[in-house]
């Protein structure tokens, strides 16, 4: 690609105002010291909490709400993370929010020692707070929770099985901002090329009701349901069920670039939906029930994903298998990815008659090991797992709660 074509390609990008602009926060220059430094600004901050703070957050952990028989359950997890921190830059700050600066060195530290401390945490739980100090993220995080759905499912086209899952298209182009000017460092434009300019990628409605993809081949898999897909492209990745019983794991791969909507928000400000009950199992009783509903609305959220086959999954941003009810996709510029922290949050639960309620909440250790395009600042997602169970929590978690951030003393 010439110079010259670069630029009419990113002036083209520059002026379409529906184009996809995907940006992180950009880490500062490294810095010498490997120590966390912390600041008390005012307002939403990291605090510091004393040593009998801490032991007040241990003795009231409940690990075996997250499916843990022991802390050594969590060595998996912690080897995972601690692959993914070792490959960073040291030196490098990994964190630097709210006066608080954390080396990539300073992270590999403490899942090291976390590591280290597992064998004897069953016993003696207080050593976290021996070993580390606690920062407290002041600012009520919320969480909600994802999963890995299920979808009944072909790889071949027949009765029964119409709507088609794609694989990404040829034809998307990601293009680094920063190759550009340095100033857009971190950004990503998303877009096609049509009669020599770029344009944004094709949207939802002209990929599922103009068949903007049609005739390409990039069919992977056939479903039952248009409102499986569309689930599936929310939670990121899942699992196909195949008619000879056998399963296959299917993972994300790209998006189109486009904003995502949240379809629950759409339906609630149309009255399809009450305010004390907007779920994800209630937006699919609705679709049972208004079935010629389903384009119209699916429609309203322009957002669309790719995806892949494969043997095993699902894989967090770090590229690494995620645990149920450990794993969590964060904002990586307030906790980032690798790091430990323990959280404390209600766990959505059935009365008697099968009815929503929150019950008693789950504290344990958890792992930033995932990310996500609606997570951003404060806003926590629960990796709940596969099956009924890790569906419905999912569906239905939405609540605020509690994070302590674990650095190494």
């Amino acid at each position: 690609m010439t110079v010259g074509h670069i630029t009419r390609i990113l002036s083209a990008l520059l002026i379409i105002s529906t184009i996809f602009f995907a940006g992180c926060s950009q880490s500062p220059p490294p810095t010498e010291s490997v120590d966390p430094v912390i600041e008390q600004p005012e307002g939403e901050r990291f605090i510091k909490l004393s040593d009998s703070e801490a032991d007040t957050v241990i003795q009231t952990l409940t690990i075996g709400k997250q499916g843990m028989q022991s802390w050594m359950d969590f060595a998996p997890a912690l080897e995972r993370s601690a692959l993914y921190v070792s490959k960073k830059p040291q030196s490098k700050l990994a964190l630097n929010k709210y006066g608080l600066k954390v080396t990539w060195k300073t992270l590999a530290a403490a899942i090291k020692r976390m590591q280290l401390l597992l064998p004897k945490l069953d016993a003696n739980p207080e050593l976290l707070a021996k070993n580390f100090t606690f920062y407290r993220l002041d600012a009520d995080p919320q969480f909600t929770g994802y999963y890995e759905p299920a979808l009944q499912a072909s790889l071949t086209k027949k009765p029964g099985y119409a709507y088609p899952l794609y694989a990404k298209p040829s034809d998307l182009q990601v293009l680094n901002l920063g190759d550009i000017h340095p100033r857009w460092k971190g950004q990503r434009a998303i877009y096609r090329i049509d009669s020599g300019k770029a344009v944004p990628y094709y949207d939802r409605n002209a990929i599922d009701l103009k068949g903007a993809l049609g005739s390409r081949g990039l069919e992977i898999a056939w479903a039952k349901d248009p409102l499986d897909i569309f689930f599936l492209q929310i939670q990121g990745s899942g699992r196909l069920l195949l008619e000879d019983g056998s399963t296959t794991h299917i993972l994300y791969d790209g998006k189109n670039g486009r904003p995502y909507v949240s379809l629950g928000g759409v339906m609630l400000r149309k009255g399809l939906l009450p305010k004390d009950g907007v779920s994800m199992q209630a937006i699919r009783k609705y679709f049972d029930d208004n079935p010629e509903d389903t384009y119209k609305l699916l429609g309203t959220n322009p957002s669309y994903v790719f995806f892949r086959l494969s043997d095993s999954g699902p894989y967090g941003a770090m590229g690494q298998t995620l645990t149920p009810r450990v794993s969590l996709a964060t904002d990586p510029s307030f906790i980032p990815l690798g790091s430990m922290f323990l959280f404390d949050v209600p766990m959505p639960e059935k009365d008697e008659k099968g009815a929503f309620k929150y019950g008693d909440n789950m504290k344990g250790l958890g792992l930033a090991q995932d990310t996500g395009g609606a997570i951003k600042k404060h806003h926590l997602d629960l990796f709940s797992g596969y099956g009924e169970d890790a569906t419905w929590i999912a569906g239905h978690m939405n609540a605020d709660g509690a994070v302590w951030l674990l650095l190494p003393k």
